[in-house]
């Protein structure tokens, strides 16, 4: 089967390929690609930022995101046949979307939401299990509170705008001066253009913090929380619970409590809690992201589709993070 890999880190975006078609396990699912979406992530990982924490081995495939019709089905699946449709963001261990077929753990797997197309299922999965994993599960928040999402036009911002409002809470977010418009009508109550204006000018008092950016606006970020507000990171620093949850080498432990001791710190003397969240694979979650789309209040945004031969510029476009939602890949 054709597949989009890299031989080594550091590789120019890597090259399609041909591999052995994967064979399933027992509690695996195969899946024949329809479609994959493009993340930061991908481009993260063909540049090594996460050898220490995941160790691939090459050739590796890339790919975080996939939708497409179940193949073949492991003796110990349950839930799955041949012909479903379905989508997912597989295991960290486990990646590989950007190719014609891929085996999946059952336990990431979901059916497709079905008032959706399969290219437009497959925009979802990581940034919609992020979004889901930072405000339902680590921040647990509640109607009448008030977040404050980093880019709201990017991937994840575009789904947890729409997500904390179904939640019942005031969002604020920031975006270039051409989306201002456009990003408030996915939902956003205060959407500040960062080219005019300094959100840690103009926010105050709130309860929870989305950062997907850099260390300067993660700092600024403190400055917006209420006393008891959390500073909830996807871009990092790691901190040494991250490493117990990845079970990791403890000397890992020890380094990422030392990368994150500065933000935590600074986070303790205003009273704010800082906590790093690094997505995971859940056909559970996934299953309840499926309801909020069928029923309306999550709708996929998608910029650009790329045939599956213009993979690398794909990824060039992404890395440039100009784009509105989600970039799409599409196999079929």
């Amino acid at each position: 089967m054709k597949a989009f890999l890299i031989d080594r880190y550091g590789e120019n975006h890597g090259h399609i390929g041909e591999v052995p078609v994967p064979e399933p396990g027992i509690y695996d699912v195969l899946v024949k690609v329809h479609a994959s979406s493009v993340n930061m992530l991908d481009s993260k990982i063909a540049k090594g930022e996460f050898k220490l924490i995941l160790p691939y081995s090459f050739p590796l495939i890339l790919g975080n995101d996939l939708a497409g019709v179940v193949v073949r089905v492991g003796s110990g699946v349950q839930h799955f046949k041949p012909g479903d449709e379905v989508y997912a963001r597989p295991p960290e261990s486990r990646i590989g979307t950007f190719a014609e077929t891929i085996a999946v753990e059952e336990s990431a797997l979901a059916l497709k939401p079905n008032n959706i197309t399969l290219q437009e299922a497959a925009s979802l999965p990581l940034v919609a299990l992020t979004a889901w994993q930072v405000l339902v599960e680590t921040a647990r928040l509640k109607k009448g509170q008030k977040v404050f999402i980093h880019a709201g036009s990017g991937g994840v911002g575009t789904v947890a705008i729409q997500l904390a409002k179904h939640l019942g809470a005031f969002v604020a977010t920031t975006t270039s001066t051409s989306n201002v418009a456009w990003v408030k009508a996915l939902g956003a109550d205060v959407v500040i253009d960062y080219t005019q204006q300094k959100f840690e000018n103009v926010l105050r008092d709130y309860d929870v913090v989305l950062n997907s950016l850099g260390p300067v606006e993660l700092e600024k970020s403190l400055s917006i929380l209420k006393p008891g507000g959390q500073l909830i990171s996807i871009s990092g620093p790691p901190t040494a619970e991250f490493a117990k949850e990845q079970k990791l080498f403890w000397g890992l432990g020890w380094v990422m409590r030392l990368l994150s001791s500065g933000i935590r710190r600074k986070a303790r003397k205003q009273n704010v809690s800082y906590a790093f969240v690094f997505m995971r694979a859940s056909g559970a979650q996934l299953k309840k992201i499926t309801a909020l789309v069928e029923s309306g209040v999550i709708t996929p945004v998608i910029d650009r589709t790329f045939p599956f031969e213009s993979t690398a510029e794909a990824l060039s476009y992404v890395e440039r993070g100009r784009a509105k939602g989600k970039v799409i890949i599409k196999l079929i």
